[in-house]
């Protein structure tokens, strides 16, 4: 798994790019703990909770039916103005949670992600495993294993993140700049 903080990555980019028009801070917020989530499950290991158990680390709580749960139960709660906004939030917080699991599937180890689960208890891997993957004992972490794992998520992970909110930012500005009253000409009036 990538580490905790990294898998926020993905809502703060979605937030940055489209701006709190249309990704309040609330809904921003609620986001980015979603998309650390699904790591709960490493408290199973303390209660006997076997690794490749579906109730195990990178099992049920990785899933796609989780974020579409998670992210419709908590939608509701984000914003007031109707059935649309319900849906774009929905949308925003399901593709938050549910990027966990794919972020996780490009990882270097571990036993892959149940992301189909109840359909399917097969546990997938990307095609391609660029991501160092994060150890779970903290004290591993700050040491040599932890910068490749740093500068890992800094390359896959924040780099493309970044881009993606500069892109974000500067489509805003330039459809916000093109189409503000200062640049539309007016005809004359007979």
């Amino acid at each position: 798994m990538p580490t905790i903080i990294s898998h926020a990555a993905v809502p703060l980019a979605l937030g940055l790019a489209a701006g709190t028009r249309w990704v309040p801070p609330r809904l921003l917020w609620t986001g980015i703990a979603l998309s650390m989530l699904p790591d709960l499950d490493v408290t199973g290991f303390h209660m006997g909770v076997p690794y490749g158990s579906t109730l195990g680390h990178r099992g049920v709580s990785h899933s796609l039916l989780a974020a579409g749960l998670a992210g419709g139960l908590l939608a509701g709660f984000t914003g007031r103005e109707g059935f649309r906004q319900y849906l774009g939030h929905l949308l925003f917080l399901f593709i938050a949670m549910a990027s966990h699991g794919l972020l996780d599937m490009l990882t270097t180890g571990g036993k892959g992600v149940e992301l189909l689960w109840p359909w399917s208890a097969h546990r997938f891997f990307a095609p391609w495993q660029v991501i160092r993957v994060s150890p779970l004992k903290l004290s591993l972490l700050l040491g040599e294993r932890g910068l490749a794992v740093a500068r890992s998520e800094l390359l896959w992970i924040w780099l493309p993140a970044g881009i993606v909110s500069l892109l974000g930012i500067l489509l805003r500005r330039f459809v916000c700049h093109s189409y503000s009253p200062r640049n539309i000409t007016q005809t004359p009036s007979p």
